[in-house]
């Protein structure tokens, strides 16, 4: 039961969506602050707990219908591995520990996971089941774990660029996630998710090229516009690693037919992985060593 649980609450999925808490601390040129960086460490430990309290209660939400996935049937849940009494009783543990202790923390902290929380089990009930709604809920899960970052440092040179770049990305992502869900299921895919009804191929392609043309926009426009960059627009040299992952995604999700699970390419595609690397050490290397 143990390891069903651990499965349940993905681990896997802790590194890549909730490292954007890292964000604030990163940008605002705090990362080797040691007090700074404990703080955000922490708020990242309880944003991966919050998140997987989250999971568990979508994944009770979506018993019946991850029956009929042909992959989602596998977890744990659905699959009788985990009983349901066990995992409600997991999923009320971790939301009611999480609080608390973000509220310890930083009472701000608290407010953001609080309405993290919200947000999801309001998306699991009623939001997943509405087109472009879901995507746009998917989108502020990860503008507010960038918030919950700037919430526990003393921010001077953060920009709200960032808001708009992680904005736009994570529309990307949502959008490129709901055309590979689609393209996987085919005829049937409003049988497994009901919201899959309201999107064509055609329409998801439309969406996806106009929030992946305004996402490179809006990150070139921050690498020279942001008062806190270098004045010598270095930052700009950040701006080829951006556009590659974002057609190599592309690329993946329409030749490869991946990108049901995004953070799956991330712990599996080299190139993805090698771009993404190059990207961080240029920003690491701009902001704290140049």
């Amino acid at each position: 039961m143990i390891s069903a649980l651990l499965k349940t609450m993905r681990p896997r999925q802790w590194a890549t969506k909730n490292i954007f808490i890292f964000a604030a601390i990163v940008f605002d040129k705090q990362l080797f602050i040691v007090d700074s960086f404990l703080r955000t460490l922490a708020g990242f430990a309880l944003f991966c707990l919050i998140s997987s309290s989250v999971y568990i209660f979508n994944d009770l939400a979506d018993i019946e219908a991850d029956r009929q996935h042909p992959e989602k049937k596998k977890r744990p849940i659905p699959s009788g591995k985990l009983p349901v009494p066990a995992a409600w009783a997991a999923g009320f543990f971790l939301a009611v520990f999480t609080l608390g202790t973000g509220y310890l923390l930083a009472p701000s902290f608290a407010y953001v996971i609080g309405l993290y929380f919200l947000i999801n089990m309001a998306y699991s009930k009623w939001l997943k089941h509405i087109p472009i709604i879901d995507v746009l809920v998917i989108s502020a899960g990860f503008v507010l774990r960038v918030g919950a970052g700037v919430t526990l440092i003393q921010v001077e040179r953060f920009s709200p660029w960032l808001y708009v770049v992680m904005t736009l990305l994570s529309l990307f992502l949502g959008f490129g996630k709901r055309r590979a869900e689609l393209a996987l299921l085919a005829q049937g895919a409003g049988s497994h998710r009901k919201v899959l009804d309201g999107y064509t191929l055609p329409l998801l392609d439309q969406y996806i090229m106009i929030v992946s043309g305004t996402t490179i926009v809006a990150y070139s426009l921050y690498t020279f516009s942001a008062p806190n960059l270098p004045q010598n627009h270095s930052m700009m040299l950040t701006i080829p690693f951006v556009v590659y992952t974002i057609f190599r995604y592309l690329y993946l999700i329409e030749v490869k037919h991946a990108g049901g699970a995004p953070e799956e390419i991330l712990l599996s595609d080299r190139p993805f992985q090698i771009a993404m690397f190059l990207w961080g050490a240029t920003v690491i290397a701009i902001f704290y060593l140049l």
